[in-house]
């Protein structure tokens, strides 16, 4: 009996002492417990205090961008060119947007995308917050979107460049792409003056992504500064019409049309075929997008010949007065001829020009010699940049050494064995038509008068002024006459420069001159390249572009009309004297 009681103590001593040890134990852990929560609790609340705002502050306090809108282009009356107009972005946070959300359907037929298609885009990027659904769309589409409410997809406000003048000015305008840089011609070469420094700003959002407020600004949005262009957007239009219409007259495959303010060296219009509508680039093309006017280069043929009559008086070496034999119409220069379209004999000055006689331009290239030709082109802005900045221009060409062969002085002074583009072309006779100032030329609105540099003598000047006058009244130009004013210019035809040298059956018809011959105000030069249907003189193709263009021109800048009294001599507004 004792040994049995002795073991049932035993047990209930053991049972006890467990269940000591048990409650110890969990007390235990749950002082241990306590102590940890308790440190922690004092970690987050007071050591990490400032660490826990920042993270509640990223969740819900956000940096965004401020767009700036860029500078407005205009032409020199302040008629826009180039505007930005706000506009809506979409954009969804795919970690917030449910792919099946049967909602996705509308929206989708709304933003012209397949239902497929946003789905798809919207699983793909694993961990992406933001995606772009369509940049840059009307604020009534945005409005339509966000009205299905569907979680995750937002709007935000930027700007989209429009062009009011659209393939008109294109060329020379340029256009930027869906950021708004530029990419082309103005929007290009004065990007930094164009664009806008972009702003910061720190906004409070729900989370659902709702603006509830703007908390404070960090940098402001600077917008981009404006730009006058040189442009004439009337003369623009005008220029643009008739040139489009003569291309589309001789089946062309282009063509290139430039004026010149000749007291200024402002750029009035450029215009090219073809053209492009900036608003539009669904079509584009690199052909259609070449501004002609400054990278294309040619030959210039009998439109040079003005330059190097200049040339030859002011030598000293030639008078405008003396005459030349030119018979019995072509020269020789070992295996190549040169010829006039007839045998004209004794020429004058006058007459060589008027007529466009090869043969009596090489007689004086000749004496003259091709070095000093040379570098006169060079005076009056040949083989050198304009300076107008603009993206792509091409130089030019003008040949050079010390041994000139007779058949490259002779071929030299009607514009062959060089080449140009129309914008130095334009500046050449812009020197002629001022009295022998060359001025800088601008794509700018000029409003100080620039200084000019004189590089030819005004009496020479004067003296191929009547040269030009001539050969529109009575030589190759006469259907370059505008109505009710005078006009001096000349004439051009020279073949086009394929893959294998000449085309024998291409050409380029060419016209460059100037009015009213009292008191030049406007020099323009138009190209037409590879006319077809037997019209492809410049006489025949480009001097009618030039009446219509300038007779308008100079109506619309006031210029009063010269017409002509009963003796058959000039009078101004019709007054007779």
């Amino acid at each position: 009996m004792s040994d049995q009681g002795s073991k049932t103590g035993l047990g209930q001593r053991l049972i006890a002492g467990l269940k000591a040890w048990r409650f110890g134990s969990v007390v235990g852990v749950f002082l241990l417990s306590s102590v940890v929560i308790g440190w922690r609790l004092v970690d987050l609340h007071v050591i990490d205090k400032e660490f826990l705002r920042q993270q509640g502050d990223v969740r819900t306090i956000r940096v965004e961008p401020i767009d700036a809108h860029r500078g407005l282009v205009t032409d020199r009356y302040g008629d826009p060119l180039a505007v930005s107009t706000p506009v809506e972005t979409l954009w969804a946070n795919p970690r917030e947007v449910d792919p099946t959300d049967p909602r996705l359907a509308t929206a989708a037929a709304l933003m012209g995308m397949t239902e497929a298609g946003l789905r798809g885009r919207l699983a793909q990027p694993a961990g992406r917050e933001f995606m772009y659904l369509r940049r840059k769309v009307q604020p009534s589409l945005s409005r339509d979107v966000l009205a299905l409410e569907i979680p995750g997809i937002y709007s935000r406000q930027e700007y989209r460049r429009y062009y009011p003048a659209g393939e008109v000015a294109s060329h020379l305008v340029g256009f930027t792409n869906i950021d708004e840089r530029g990419q082309e011609g103005i929007e290009l070469a004065f990007n930094d003056w164009l664009s806008g420094e972009t702003g910061r700003k720190r906004v409070l959002r729900d989370n659902r992504g709702n603006l509830v407020k703007d908390l404070s600004l960090i940098r402001d949005a600077r917008p981009g500064r404006d730009l006058a262009l040189s442009l004439d957007l009337r003369l623009q239009y005008l220029a643009y019409r008739e040139l489009k219409a003569v291309v589309q007259a001789h089946s062309a495959r282009g063509g290139t049309l430039v004026m010149l303010d000749v007291d200024t060296g402002e750029v009035l219009a450029m215009v090219n075929q073809q053209s492009y509508n900036p608003n539009d680039r669904s079509q584009l093309s690199p052909e259609r997008l070449r501004n002609k006017a400054v990278t294309d280069l040619f030959e210039p043929g009998s439109t040079m010949k003005p330059l190097a009559m200049a040339a030859a008086l002011e030598s000293g070496l030639f008078t405008a007065e003396q005459t030349l034999d030119t018979a019995p119409g072509f020269r020789r220069f070992g295996r190549f001829t040169i010829r006039d379209h007839r045998n004209y004999g004794v020429m004058t000055m006058t007459d060589i020009i008027s007529r466009s006689s090869n043969v009596g331009m090489s007689l004086i290239a000749t004496e003259l010699g091709g070095e000093a030709l040379r570098n006169f082109y060079y005076r009056v802005g040949m083989g050198q940049p304009t300076g107008v900045g603009f993206p792509g221009e091409a130089v030019g060409v003008l040949p050079g050494g010390d041994r000139w062969r007779p058949v490259e002085e002779a071929t030299l002074s009607y514009g062959y064995g060089m080449s140009s583009n129309a914008l130095q072309l334009a500046q050449a006779y812009m020197v002629l038509a001022n009295g022998g100032i060359r001025y800088p030329l601008s794509l700018i609105r000029v409003d100080t008068p620039p200084a000019g540099e004189r590089v030819l003598s005004e009496q020479v000047a004067a003296q191929i002024r009547d040269m030009l006058r001539d050969a529109v009244e009575n030589g190759t130009g006469r259907r370059a006459l505008p109505a009710l004013y005078s006009a001096g210019g000349k004439t051009g035809t020279v073949h086009l420069v394929g893959a294998q040298g000449y085309e024998k059956s291409q050409y380029k018809a060419i016209f460059a001159g100037m009015a009213p011959m009292d008191d030049p105000k406007i020099v323009t030069v138009i190209a037409v390249d590879a006319p077809q249907g037997g019209d492809y003189y410049g006489g025949e193709v480009a001097a009618p572009v030039f009446a219509r263009v300038m007779g308008d021109a100079l109506r619309l800048l006031n210029v009063r009309p010269q017409l002509k009294a009963a003796d058959g001599t000039p009078s101004a507004s019709g007054e007779r004297g």
